[in-house]
């Protein structure tokens, strides 16, 4: 085990994450009445709304729930900054209820920015998988986290 992997996540800094690194973590279950809510209120599809023909949770739900799942197991409570964004979301299979889903994030690079050496970049590709495995959205988050030293 690398030594930052000893470090808790809500404890890293920017030097804490290397490529390679991989964080798998949480759950969620996804119920039918979470489903329709939210479509209620977000995403009015037919597909989200009615059961009649195979309901399925809107992928903005999805993102929505990882986001929690993301914020409480993987963000740092002392370095994370403001994130410049999110590249290639994609939603692979459906999540229907039932589906219980799962995280896991692979840290693909990491830069200190040149401009602001108290920070740096860290790109990651996360996976959502549920029970079976299955990838059902992935996407690769930047996030923007303070240094512990300045170069």
């Amino acid at each position: 085990m690398n030594d930052a992997m000893k470090v808790p996540p809500a404890e890293r800094y920017f030097e804490d994450y290397y490529v390679g690194m991989v964080d798998e973590f949480g759950e969620v279950s996804v119920t039918a009445d979470e489903i329709v809510e939210f479509a209620r209120r977000y995403d009015p599809q037919p597909m989200h709304l009615d059961a009649r023909d195979g309901l399925i949770a809107s992928g903005w739900h999805t993102a929505a729930m990882v986001m929690r799942l993301f914020v409480e197991n993987y963000l740092s409570k002392v370095a994370t900054l403001p994130s410049p964004g999110i590249d290639e979301l994609r939603w692979m299979h459906p999540v229907r209820p039932g589906d219980t889903l799962r995280v896991r994030v692979t840290v693909v690079e990491t830069r200190r920015s040149r401009s602001k050496p108290d920070r740096g970049l860290v790109h990651g590709l996360v996976e959502v998988l549920n029970q079976r495995g299955e990838v059902v959205m992935s996407q690769r988050p930047m996030n923007l986290m303070r240094c512990r030293s300045v170069a």
